[in-house]
């Protein structure tokens, strides 16, 4: 049963930072999973819903990079930062390009990683409750599935591209909130920049056709900020 205490995932292959970092930010009401190599961390990312994960960049198996690819393709609603030792302005730059949400360069103050913790987890989108089985959503008369990347409606399916269905998966999961066009071209794309924004829109042009059956379902434009998906019923 997920409790109220917000739960991050840590990657870091240090022992004793590690275990401090773990043990700090229990005290501070966290619930911390502690991965200590890539493959750990992509086992608990499957078996855990996590609202943050911390991610370090020069671990024994994984570049930090190459997880946070892997987080922005399986697992686009999870926000992550980087609190690593490489602190070159080209590893900052490729560390936001990625779509982290912050960059915190080692050794950090304990103190100060939980209130920088706090003000993130404090402005990231809120996680809706939808009706989610398995890998199903249920959106008015349409049934989304992310694994079989389809939209159905009664016996007809349209099948989705794997970024239309990134995209309408990120959509969904932060359904009724303001999904800004940087949130979501980092998260996707990594990278917010002109072109990549007209290729955002040209995929919300597709969406909104493939739901046009169903009139409660609105992806809404908000001016200069984003969009919004509803489903009004």
């Amino acid at each position: 049963m997920r409790t109220n205490r917000n739960k991050i995932i840590l990657l870091e292959d240090d022992e004793t930072l590690g275990y401090l970092l773990t043990e700090y930010l229990k005290m501070n009401d966290f619930e911390i999973f502690w991965a200590k190599n890539g493959a750990d961390c992509l086992k608990l990312l499957h078996q855990n819903d996590f609202d943050l994960a911390i991610l370090d960049v020069m671990l024994p198996d994984i570049d930090g990079f190459e997880m946070a690819q892997k987080i922005n393709a399986v697992y686009p609603d999870l926000s992550f930062l980087f609190l690593t030792a490489r602190s070159l302005k080209i590893d900052v730059l490729k560390g936001f390009a990625l779509g982290a949400v912050d960059y915190l360069k080692k050794p950090i103050d304990e103190e100060v990683l939980v209130v920088r913790i706090k003000a993130l987890l404090s402005r990231l989108p809120g996680k809706p409750q939808i009706n989610k089985v398995n890998d199903s959503y249920k959106l008015g008369d349409y049934d989304f599935n992310t694994l079989n990347q389809d939209l159905s409606y009664k016996d007809e399916k349209i099948p989705l591209t794997n970024r239309e269905n990134q995209l309408l998966l990120y959509l969904v999961t932060h359904q009724n909130a303001l999904c800004t066009h940087k949130e979501i071209l980092t998260h996707l794309w990594g990278k917010n920049d002109y072109f990549n924004k007209k290729s955002l829109n040209v995929f919300i042009t597709r969406l909104r056709k493939y739901f046009n059956k169903d009139l409660s379902i609105k992806i809404e434009n908000v001016h200069n900020r984003g969009f919004v998906f509803k489903i009004d019923k």
